[in-house]
C-alpha cells in the first residue's frame, strides 16, 4: 500500500505535537517518577535511610534519566500513531471521493450515449 501525502504529513505534525506536550507535560513528571523508582531501588540495596554515598546517587540518576526516556518516547510515540491514524483515514477518505468522483463521470458519460 502507498504512503499518501496526508499520512506522512500526519506523523510529522503528530511527532512534533508529541515533542511539545513531553516537553510541557513529560519531563518533569518522568524525572519525578524515575526518581522515586531510583530512591526505592537504592533504598532496598543500601538500606532505607540512603547515606551520601555515589553508588546511590548514580543509581536514582540514571533511573531518572530512564524515567525522562520513557516519558519521551511515550508521547512522541503516541502523537506520532495518532497523527498517522489521522493522515491515514484522510488519504482513505480522499482516495473513496476521487474513486467516487471518476464512477460518477463514467456512469454519466455511458449515459449521455
Amino acid at each position: 500500500m502507498k504512503t499518501g501525502r496526508a499520512t506522512r504529513k500526519g506523523l510529522y505534525i503528530g511527532a512534533g505535537a508529541g515533542l511539545v506536550l513531553f516537553a510541557l507535560a513529560g519531563l518533569l513528571p518522568g524525572s519525578f517518577i524515575g526518581g522515586v523508582i531510583g530512591i526505592t531501588i537504592a533504598g532496598k540495596f543500601f538500606g532505607a535511610p540512603l547515606a551520601p554515598a555515589v553508588l546511590p546517587r548514580v543509581i536514582v540518576g540514571m533511573f531518572m534519566v530512564l524515567g525522562v526516556f520513557t516519558s519521551g518516547v511515550v508521547f512522541v510515540t503516541g502523537g506520532s500513531l495518532l497523527g498517522w491514524c489521522a493522515g491515514t483515514v484522510l488519504d482513505t477518505v480522499r482516495e473513496r471521493r476521487a474513486a467516487a468522483a471518476a464512477a460518477m463521470e463514467k456512469c454519466k458519460e455511458t449515459s449521455d450515449r
